[in-house]
């Protein structure tokens, strides 16, 4: 048995209650598709567990089709920007212990004030992104 950190060695948690240690995150789009080949037997029901602190609003829109994300602040305020299929729009702020859901399909981005690390619960399969507008 070994301790990882949370922030560079994510989680995967599969069928049949499976879990198992990421390779070192790059933060690269190829570590997220060798990831999404490493687990494509779990489909939809397999979830990516990771941790991350953020400094800056994020530059992006992302949206995951295949099921929900949690989003779990640890320490800092996040908050989070949602526009749902349907056009409606929604926005919560997070503190240490709090957390909201994306729903499937729900674009999503957040800003931070000073500094925020969240856990992240995802289904990763199929996540797309764009860019977001600044004012």
């Amino acid at each position: 048995m070994s301790a990882h950190d949370l922030s560079t060695r994510p989680i995967h948690l599969g069928r049949n209650a499976t879990s198992s240690v990421e390779p070192q995150f790059t933060g690269s789009p190829q570590w997220y598709e060798d990831y999404i080949s490493r687990h494509a037997s779990d489909g939809a029901e397999g979830r990516l567990v990771s941790l991350f602190t953020f400094r800056e609003p994020w530059e992006f829109w992302e949206m995951h089709p295949n099921g929900s994300e949690v989003v779990l602040c640890t320490a800092g305020r996040i908050t989070l920007h949602q526009q749902h299929a349907g056009g409606a729009r929604d926005t919560v702020t997070l503190g240490p212990g709090e957390y909201a859901i994306n729903p499937p399909g729900t674009w999503h981005t957040a800003d931070v004030e000073g500094e925020a690390t969240a856990v992240f619960i995802t289904c990763g399969l199929g996540t797309e992104h764009r860019p977001r507008a600044r004012a």
